[in-house]
């Protein structure tokens, strides 16, 4: 990291966990050596490497690097972001700078969008609705095939409409399988 610090002179940031695993909760320390090299800003995911995914987020050691005396650089609390109740709880809890929001926007690109405004106004007035939803979906799935080509672009729009289709029919996950079953038949951006 610190050769890439040295080798540009835009802001270099670090996404980081608490650690490798439940002994190596190490993150308060790495988090003042990559200060010390010049980052300029770190974002923490409230979870160790080991666990990935599973269990819930731990905040307490992102607090715990935000409180650092030492630390001067923005911090960033990162994982379960699943609605803009949950982003003031992360921010109010950690006292981090900012919150990122990473696999709970896959399928609801408007949570972003929410979260901002909850936290300015508190309200939630965007809050789309089927048509939008779907006029997303379709501008999404043009432009992956636009970006990566026809034949990659109709492959990972596949796993791209599975996840709004889960957002979709969460009541109904039977109805969501189906429809990702024929979605994922499609051959092409225009039968997609």
């Amino acid at each position: 990291t610190a050769e890439i610090v040295k080798a540009t002179s835009l802001p270099v940031t670090v996404k980081t966990r608490l650690g490798w695993d439940d002994d190596t909760k190490n993150v308060v320390e790495a988090a003042e050596r990559l200060q010390d090299i010049g980052i300029e800003a770190i974002s923490i995911h409230g979870r160790t490497r080991k666990q990935m995914y599973k269990g819930e987020a731990d905040w307490s050691l992102i607090a715990e690097v935000k409180n650092n005396p030492r630390m001067r650089i923005p911090v960033f609390g990162n994982g379960d972001i699943d609605s803009p109740e949950k982003a003031r709880w992360v921010l109010n809890t950690t006292g981090a700078n900012a919150v990122m929001i990473g696999r709970s926007a896959q399928g609801r690109p408007w949570l972003p969008a929410q979260v901002d405004q909850f936290l300015n106004s508190g309200r939630i007035e965007i809050n789309p609705n089927l048509s939008e939803i779907l006029s997303a979906l379709i501008t999404h799935i043009k432009e992956l095939s636009y970006f990566y080509g026809e034949v990659m672009g109709v492959r990972i729009a596949r796993k791209h409409v599975g996840w709004y289709l889960n957002e979709c029919f969460s009541e109904t996950p039977e109805e969501a399988k189906l429809v990702k079953s024929a979605f994922n038949r499609c051959e092409t951006t225009e039968e997609q």
